[in-house]
């Protein structure tokens, strides 16, 4: 058995090369070919999402991609090394590499129009074929220095699978083909590399990660900080709920749960610790808040726009449909850490050491604006893939104009060179997992599969959520969110939709369940990377975080069962849901803690946790969709979890009134 000093040291690896990818500092001709190749790619972005057609040619949408695809999979040979992390030395065969991703790229590219014309994803010439297994080569190595061995892996396995698929038993059994067949239908058809993942990087990710970028180089994240400072900071538990807004607003724009701990849990841990925070509750928190991250509007990382142009609507759908979830995450994670200060006595920050609320809206308010800006036009006038770069021309702006903040050449360059950097490595994750859909598109098998999964579970919905919960767990650990969300989204979602579940509710219970694994051991990147900037316990931080993100657990259940919760149904049932489920969720939260706000502790002791424990039943009656449970609908069982929590609560205020007149007689 493993113990856990083993599973920290595998996982500090990870969380180093991470820290090393933030911090590393390209110089000489390389930091400049790799802004210059960014900044080439965003103009020829620009120039295809805009329809500017720059010297009155259109380029069809394969050749962008191409053109995206050769770029940043050079730029990713650049930064990334063959030995993992990244480094600004560069060998001479990873020039190489990068003239040769450029290379084939362009050749294919050069030759769209005509390998539309004539079929070749299914009839290549031999030129064609040999530039696909070169290129097929490239992004396996790509994919293996950015994604890492078990990806890459995952990836190589699934790429070959469809020359032996006649060879594998049911329900995997599939058509064969040759080699020199499957390769080319990878890299020139619309169903594979090339297919619903690159094209969701070509028309929004593209422009949303560079977004994410200027607002954070300008000061975007430092006036979010100060401002969930000034606003919470000088309530108990202040340091932890500044933590909560800061981390979440930051995850939303990186996409990157480890990055974001190791970026704004250098500020979060140290005053959470200060303020009497334990180490591993401080771990927890940035861990637990840098997660949900990915999972809140508006931004949410490359994910959420793979999952806009995977099910065929607005990204603004996929942003309004997660709002709620998201909310309650945070809901409970804010509850849970109110209830911990409370119990302990806590206090919040001095008000000496806030910033005022005025200085900073005076200072920073055009960021809000900026966001008005860009939700404006990406909800009333569904400019969603050309409203990131109005607001990044808009930021750009105005922190030239401002004093104090405008960039230099020199900080301009690094934007675009982080931009960049950033840019290649989801790309080859991209074009990596783009080859596992076409593998199973190649060979027929993602319609028997959905099927089989769904007869696997006895048609029992409940059944087959579980199943889906713990295979999403599994990929979740060994993947990236975007890798394991599409994977999950080719062989799971089909079976979970042909059960009767929602389908945009489906595929957010898949990224939801891809992402607990950041929290949850024996894996929990984001608890370990937190761990070891506060010093605690890597493991016993782990379990910390898998109490205090307890909520993402069930919500997932909740909204895929009751779709109102993703604002799915008419406005009137909407809005009880989402009462129900926000009173559910803080008496889970208080549950967890043993702590009822506005009441005070509920003690300890046997009885004090079988209160607990009806506490948290009231909760689940209150938020979970048991309507048709004992023959009473909705709103009876939300009834019932009311009544239900009125004994835990007269406990709790009995018990507070009794420590109160003993403590007035001491």
């Amino acid at each position: 058995m493993i113990d856990s000093d083993e599973i920290a040291g595998r996982k500090n690896k990870a969380i180093e090369a991470e820290l090393a990818a933030e911090t590393t500092a390209f110089s000489g001709a390389a930091r400049w070919l790799i802004a210059l190749a960014t900044v080439g790619a965003i103009i020829v972005a620009i120039n295809q999402l805009f329809n500017f057609r720059i010297g009155g040619y259109a380029m069809l949408e394969g050749m962008y991609l191409y053109i995206l695809a050769g770029t940043f999979l050079a730029i990713s040979f650049l930064c990334f090394r063959i030995k993992g992390g990244v480094s600004s030395q560069i060998p001479w065969y990873d020039w190489a590499l990068a003239l040769l991703a450029l290379g084939i790229a362009g050749y294919f590219a050069f030759t769209r129009s005509e390998s539309l014309d004539n079929g070749w994803e299914y009839a290549a010439p031999q030129t064609a074929i040999w530039f696909s297994i070169a290129f097929y080569i490239l992004i396996l190595e790509a994919t293996r220095r950015t994604g890492g061995l078990v990806l890459f892996l995952v990836v190589f396995l699934f790429s070959l699978y469809p020359t032996f698929a006649e060879d594998m038993p049911d329900p995997l059994n599939g058509f064969t083909q040759p080699f020199t067949d499957v390769i080319p239908f990878f890299m020139i058809s619309a169903e594979a590399s090339f297919g619903i993942p690159m094209q969701a990087f070509g028309n929004l990710v593209i422009g949303f990660i560079l977004f994410g970028a200027v607002l954070q180089y300008t000061g975007g994240g430092r006036f979010f900080n100060d401002l969930a400072m000034a606003l919470v900071g000088q309530y108990r538990g202040g340091a932890g709920k500044v933590s909560i807004f800061a981390s979440g607003f930051m995850g939303s724009m990186s996409g990157s749960v480890i990055s974001n701990v190791l970026t704004t849990g250098v500020v979060s841990i140290p005053a959470m610790k200060n303020s009497g925070f334990s180490a591993r509750f401080a771990a927890a928190t940035e861990a637990c808040a840098s997660t949900g991250g990915v999972l809140m509007p508006p931004i949410m990382g490359a994910t959420a726009f793979v999952m806009a142009s995977w099910l065929g609507v607005p990204y603004v759908e996929i942003m309004i449909a997660a709002a709620i979830p998201s909310a309650l995450y945070y809901f409970g994670l804010f509850i849970q850490i109110d209830a911990y200060s409370g119990r302990r006595g806590l206090k919040g920050l001095m008000k000496a050491e806030l910033p005022q609320i005025r200085a900073v809206l005076g200072h920073g308010w055009v960021y809000i604006f900026v966001f008005a800006l860009l939700i404006t036009l990406m909800v009333a006038f569904r400019w969603e893939t050309t409203a990131p770069f109005y607001a990044v021309v808009l930021l750009l702006i105005v922190n030239q104009i401002k004093k104090g903040s405008s960039f230099t050449v020199s900080s301009f360059v690094d934007m675009i060179v982080s931009v960049g950097r950033t840019l290649a490595e989801i790309v080859a994750i991209l074009l990596g997992i783009g080859m596992i859909v076409g593998a199973f598109q190649a060979t027929g098998l993602t319609g028997p599969l959905a099927n089989e999964l769904v007869y696997m579970a006895g048609n029992s919905t409940a059944m087959l959520l579980v199943m889906g919960a713990i295979t999403s767990f599994i990929f979740g650990m060994g993947m990236t969110v975007t890798a394991c969300y599409i994977f999950l989204a080719v062989i799971l979602a089909p079976a979970l939709v042909q059960a009767g579940l929602n389908e945009l509710g489906v595929h957010l219970f898949i990224l939801y369940w891809g992402m607990v694994s950041f929290i949850t051991p024996p894996v929990a990147l984001g608890a370990f990377a937190a761990a070891t900037l506060a010093g605690a316990s890597p493991m016993g931080s782990a379990w910390q975080a898998t109490r205090l993100g307890a909520v993402i657990y069930i919500i997932p259940f909740f909204f895929v069962l009751n779709p109102a919760l993703i604002g799915q149904g008419p406005l009137p049932e909407v809005l009880l849901s989402v009462v129900c489920a926000f009173v559910g969720i803080w008496f889970i939260a208080a549950a967890m803690q043993g702590y009822l706000a506005c009441i005070g502790t509920m003690g300890a002791g046997v009885l004090s946790l079988i209160m607990r424990g009806a506490l948290m039943a009231s909760g689940l009656l209150l938020a979970a969709p048991f309507g048709g449970l004992l023959a009473l609908n909705q709103i009876e069982m939300s009834l019932v979890g009311l009544l239900l929590a009125l004994i835990p609560a007269a406990y709790a205020w009995r018990l507070n009134r009794r420590n109160k007149e003993e403590s007035i007689v001491l």
